[in-house]
């Protein structure tokens, strides 16, 4: 079993995001069997909540469900625990080199080093924006899912 997860700050736009558009190309591709999912923050501030309203709006409209996950810290386990580690920006990947056991340092990456179309490099928090925010990240999401995929069908 491969180990996706999936980060942001916290883990009620971006990640819960990737974490619902990923599980589904995983279903619409018969592979749920063999690759787990999962997504968390680098900050407790919505633990236990589920995705921002505005998200899981915008993903359902692409059929994407996001209603039964719950934002999470990262723990120093899930470094072990996952084959990747993704973070969404800069900042939070530079959060998790700094948590992140030497030993599993070639497991944390930016997400969007997965999309090969991407116009920047990182997933942009779209919480203070508009509508127009959060089908941005959908969009680079989607793109960088497809990337991730093909990276992991590379290993089996």
């Amino acid at each position: 079993m491969i180990k996706v997860l999936f980060i942001c700050m916290g883990n009620i736009c971006r990640s819960p995001t990737a974490h619902g558009v990923f599980e589904k190309l995983l279903e619409d591709e018969g592979l749920s069997h063999v690759v787990e999912v999962d997504s968390a923050g680098t900050h407790a501030y919505h633990v236990g909540e589920a995705p921002d309203r505005r998200a899981t709006e915008t993903a359902l409209r692409r059929g994407v469900r996001l209603d039964h996950l719950r934002a999470r810290k990262v723990h120093i386990d899930d470094f072990a625990l996952f084959d990747y580690v993704l973070a969404m920006d800069e900042e939070n990947l530079a959060n998790l080199r700094r948590l992140c056991p030497p030993q599993y340092g070639d497991r944390v990456r930016l997400f969007l080093d997965f999309a090969d179309d991407a116009p920047t490099r990182e997933v942009p928090d779209p919480y203070y924006g508009g509508q127009s925010g959060f089908d941005f990240v959908l969009d680079l999401v989607e793109s960088a899912s497809v990337g991730l995929l093909a990276d992991i069908k590379r290993r089996f």
